[in-house]
């Protein structure tokens, strides 16, 4: 059984006061969610998000870097290839007679 099963089989054993309940607290949450946080906060949470973060090494990154930008070029040159074949096909089919 999933999980929204589960949810609508919950959602029909309870009862209207039930409904009424959980409605309220929804709308509490949301009305607390739109509570704006201050610069500074924010500043300081990103700060600290930031020094959570694994950060790669100069040799990972080159190594990511170069295969970025080897894919880049291959993908690039198929497209080109692609495009090149299908306007001459076309032009073989619909070009001047």
């Amino acid at each position: 059984m999933n999980r929204q099963a589960k949810r609508m089989m919950q959602r029909q054993k309870t009862t209207g006061q039930d409904r009424l309940d959980a409605m309220r607290q929804r709308q509490r949450a949301i009305t607390e969610r739109k509570k704006r946080t201050p610069p500074m906060q924010f500043l300081k949470e990103v700060r600290q998000e930031l020094r959570k973060v694994n950060w790669p090494t100069r040799t990972e990154l080159l190594g990511y870097t170069v295969v970025v930008l080897v894919a880049v070029v291959v993908l690039t040159s198929m497209v080109f290839g692609m495009d090149l074949s299908f306007s001459k096909a076309v032009l073989q089919v619909f070009g001047p007679n």
